[in-house]
């Protein structure tokens, strides 16, 4: 199966994985690219909807600050590899980026694939032989890595890199392997859960409203202590389900252990207009249409799908006259044009998070080389650790970061070996 002995396998093709096996052969190793899919970077095909957030253009603490899961355990990595290098890396490979809103950095062309290509092609350069195979476990012999298991047979090696990512997207490749791995080799895995995912919801009006996009909106998260623990403008989205778009998969990422907390979601549909200001307009538009059924005059305020539910929720009949809107009833819209209220049962499933939080305990893996400290010769890199960050490019900068930072060390292991 294997003509030539590789001493270093990397075990998955995505973003991690790649910069890994790219970095050492770049130090003159002789790497072998282990992916299961037909081709590399699958799921680099779907992050930033299909236009890849490669990174964050900003400085080391700024993503250590957007990392609220083991983010100290980064900062060796990101000190060798900060937004600014990944940059470098990709413009290098003839990779145009452009910055965004938020500091979120992009190929000029919104394209992922010209991200995987650039990839890619470095491999093909650096003769990194990608062998599509799955990988069922990693060989030891006295506390050392010595091969890699597939579906094929053994492949003997001195080192390996796991980089097979969490639970998110399935059907990339996803699927918890380097978990289980990981495990079978004596390391605690912290239990894997959805982060950035969409929200469940038990209110029945989500439903109504399936298909809502609602722009240019505040979204304050409070738990049940009725503090807030995210606060944020943008876009979110009403779904079957409950709640979705780029406004709730960052509030999700600040929602933790909904065993123990309940949040609720307060959407602000005029945060231009202060209470005051917007009830003049109210005012304005009652006494200017005084003779219009509630349902018709709130046309001009809102979403048309959204106004049964609103008048519902304030308790006012849709043929009630504007000029009989009694004030307490002007004053309930008020409040919830300022503050509508969805509550929040839980996360999506683990499958249709963007990332998992939770993985192998970071206490368990040197933060310099990403060796483990059970196994010689066995290093991580990318979500299969317990680390997870904010939607913005953090997160793909987590992988790029460890992905060289576990190349540069099993290059460092071969040669003292």
């Amino acid at each position: 199966m294997n003509e030539q002995n590789y001493p270093l396998i990397v075990v998955g093709g995505g973003a991690a994985g790649m910069m890994a096996a790219i970095t050492a052969a770049r130090m003159g190793a002789q790497v072998q690219l282990l992916e299961r899919n037909p081709k590399v970077g699958r799921k680099l095909y779907i992050t930033g909807k299909g236009r890849c957030n490669v990174t964050n253009h900003c400085g080391v603490e700024e993503v250590l600050a957007s990392t609220p899961r083991n983010g100290r355990f980064l900062y060796s990595a990101l000190t060798r590899m900060p937004p600014a290098t990944v940059e470098k890396f990709f413009s290098d490979l003839g990779v145009e980026l452009k910055v965004e809103r938020g500091n979120r950095v992009f190929p000029k062309s919104d394209k992922a694939a010209d991200i995987i290509d650039a990839l890619f092609f470095e491999l093909r350069r650096l003769k990194v032989p990608v062998l599509q195979t799955r990988v069922t476990g990693i060989a030891c012999a006295e506390g050392a890595v010595c091969g890699v298991d597939t579906e094929n047979g053994r492949i003997p090696c001195k080192a390996v890199i796991l980089a097979t990512g969490g639970l998110s997207y399935p059907a990339t490749g996803s699927t918890g392997d380097g978990h289980r791995m990981a495990a079978e080799l004596g390391h605690c895995v912290v239990e894997p859960r959805p982060s950035l995912v969409p929200l469940e919801s038990p209110d029945r009006f989500c439903g109504e409203m399936q298909g809502l996009a609602l722009k240019n909106v505040t979204l304050t998260v409070k738990n049940q202590k009725k503090k807030v623990v995210y606060q944020e403008q943008g876009e979110l989205l009403f779904t079957h389900f409950g709640l979705s778009g780029p406004l709730i998969l960052s509030a999700s990422a600040h929602m933790r252990d909904f065993n123990k907390n309940t949040y609720t979601c307060l959407i602000d549909l005029k945060p231009a207009l202060d209470e005051p200001t917007l009830d003049a307009r109210l005012v304005r538009e009652l006494t200017a249409n005084a003779n219009k059924d509630m349902a018709n005059l709130l046309g001009t305020l809102l979403p048309r799908m959204m106004i049964p539910v609103m008048l519902e929720r304030a308790e006012i009949p849709g043929g009630r006259k504007a000029h009989d809107l009694t004030k307490g009833e002007r004053r309930r819209l008020l409040e919830l044009f300022k503050s509508f209220p969805v509550a929040i049962s839980g996360p999506r499933p683990i499958a249709d998070a963007i990332v998992t939080s939770g993985g192998i305990k970071v206490g368990e893996v040197d933060p310099k080389t990403m060796e483990s400290k059970k196994v010689s010769g066995l290093f991580f890199a990318g979500e299969l650790l317990d680390v997870d960050a904010y939607t913005g490019g953090f997160n793909l900068q987590i992988a790029w970061s460890t992905g060289r930072a576990a190349g540069e060390g099993a290059v460092g292991s071969l040669t003292e070996s």
